[in-house]
């Protein structure tokens, strides 16, 4: 068959449903073998995109998602999806065509390295120079982009390989089962833990598997540790939990930052450093075990004492087994920071103010959202408001981005999200900058008439940048920019256009959005003018008295 053929052979033969991506010139014949391929092509208006749904595809997933591009330009444009897909842990699998390397007339026209440009930000990236080799390397490529920690991957694939003719096929996947952690790191770590006064967990990336999430409930049941999620280990526990004492969303200072220094001994669950860490260890402080697939990256403020390293779900199945509660853990102090991290939380719940206050917004999607339903957010001040306030009851319900904290990603997420689950109310969530970073997507949720809702959080200028421009103390500059209307801008695309007019408005408004078929775009427009008071100067005055 032909070379192209191949290669969607291979994709089949991996599971593979969706193609993100725009094709060009020197992918057509790997588009006319789509053509006829159970895989369905999501035409997008960018590539950039469509590598944010491949990877969103692949973290909701944990099967490798696929986007395609034409070379130069085209492979340039998926260079922030590649590196969001590599840091955030998501498999991805980017196809960019080249101009032939056999033969050219056509000089360095649009040529550039592009594997030696992707080789930064994958795990693994190849030239595809031989039609026959191509069922090794596709299958290299997923093994890697799935195996632990997971992320995105590159091929090349160069328009006269792609018209060769080979006799090769697909290679299947094995079986392959992921080593467990060895029994005497276990029993140190159980015999530390029963020998702490006030043990507790962080939740991370690494922890956020459906079998890590059901073994890890089952320990802070039996047990009553006490835990605190990551931004991208939320909703691995359902946060309404008692023993849930908040979510890392701040630096520093934060209810969570106190309860960390309360504790003697932290269990560090799927730590990932692309992670701002929830705490620094010091010489002579509390002493940290670290449960993950990987043995710990060794620096200044992060050294555990013990090392859990193998398959999370199982060593941690492994210590809740062996591990029996204390009479002489002490937990009072961590649940009354607790306590506090919670009346802080729902302060603000029932403002009433216009433009919409931040935690107004925040309580009133939580309660209008069921438990399954997922909120895809961009990246910008609000991350944090949501990260703190916003209680996911079920793991990847709050797809958040604190990897890369790419800005653009919210609403291909988001519709990523709607072709994984069909059914679930799905919500974006992206500042006026973030959102105007990938807008034409809306065109491509038409098109496939997507049930989706887009709030648009319009404060008319970088409110992010803002908010750190006032902590370190400088005059407020080069932040403020204009706004097309976004009623008018969304019924342009054929969606539906609505707009905020009172903060009591916005909660009956999303609800409406999400029983009514179609595209909502939601022009909400939010007061931040409170952020750094509240989130410099009142949280850190509030968790040191507590």
């Amino acid at each position: 068959m032909k070379a192209a053929e191949l290669v969607v052979r291979c994709l089949e033969n991996e599971g593979v449903e969706y193609v993100f991506g725009i094709p060009g010139e020197e992918n057509l014949d790997l588009l006319d073998s789509l053509s006829r391929s159970p895989i369905k092509l999501i035409l997008t208006r960018h590539e950039q995109p469509a590598g944010f749904m491949a990877a969103t595809y692949g973290r909701l997933t944990g099967k490798t998602g696929v986007c395609l591009s034409t070379l130069g330009p085209g492979a340039t444009n998926l260079v922030t999806a590649g590196a969001y897909a590599y840091l955030g842990g998501m498999p991805m699998l980017m196809i960019t065509g080249q101009k032939p390397i056999k033969k050219s007339k056509q000089g360095r026209f649009q040529i550039l390295d592009v594997c030696g440009m992707m080789a930064p930000l994958t795990k693994y990236t190849h030239q595809l120079a031989s039609a026959d080799n191509i069922p090794s390397r596709i299958r290299e490529a997923i093994r890697l982009a799935e195996e632990e920690k997971p992320g995105s991957v590159h091929l090349e694939l160069p328009e006269d390989i792609a018209a060769e003719d080979t006799d090769s096929t697909p290679i299947a996947p094995s079986l392959s089962r992921r080593p467990v952690a060895e029994a005497k790191s276990i029993r140190a770590a159980v015999a530390k833990l029963q020998a702490a006064r006030s043990p507790v967990l962080v939740i991370g990336a690494g922890a956020n598997r459906k079998s890590t999430a059901r073994v890890l409930l089952q320990l802070i049941e039996k047990t009553g540790i006490p835990f605190v999620t990551t931004q991208l280990g939320k909703g691995v526990v359902d946060e309404r939990h008692p023993r849930f004492l908040g979510n890392a969303a701040l630096s520093a200072n934060d209810f969570v930052h106190r309860a960390l220094e309360a504790a003697d001994l932290i269990v560090n669950i799927g730590h990932d450093v692309i992670e701002k860490p929830p705490f620094f260890m010091v010489r002579g402080g509390s002493e940290v075990i670290h449960v993950s697939f990987r043995s710990a990256e060794v620096d200044p403020v992060y050294f555990p004492q013990i090392e859990v390293v193998g398959d999370i779900a199982n060593a941690i199945w492994e210590i809740n087994d062996a591990l029996v509660a204390q009479p002489t853990w002490d937990f009072k102090r961590l649940l009354a920071i607790r306590e506090a991290n919670e009346a802080h939380v729902a302060e603000g719940a029932t403002d009433d103010r216009f433009p919409v206050y931040p935690q107004r917004l925040v309580a009133d999607l939580r309660q209008v959202m069921p438990a399954n339903g997922i909120v895809a957010l961009d990246n910008g001040i609000y991350k944090i408001w949501f990260a703190r306030n916003y209680k996911a009851y079920m793991p990847n319900t709050v797809l958040l981005d604190n990897a890369l904290a790419t800005m653009g990603a919210g609403l291909p997420s988001a519709m990523a999200a709607r072709l994984v689950y069909p059914q679930i109310p799905i919500v974006a969530v992206c500042g006026d900058g973030g959102f105007m970073m990938n807008s034409q997507e809306l065109e491509t949720a038409v098109r496939l008439k997507m049930n989706l809702v887009v709030i648009i959080l319009r404060d008319d200028a970088y409110g992010m940048i803002r908010w750190k421009q006032a902590q370190m103390g400088f005059e407020d500059f080069g932040l403020d920019y204009g706004n097309p209307d976004f009623v008018l801008y969304a019924q342009s695309y054929g969606a539906f256009g609505h707009r905020v007019n009172s903060a009591a408005a916005f909660a009956p408004l999303v609800q409406h959005c999400l029983e009514t078929p179609g595209v909502h775009v939601i022009d909400c427009p939010v007061d931040y003018s409170e952020n750094d008071r509240i989130l410099h100067q009142e949280i850190k005055a509030l968790s040191a008295a507590v």
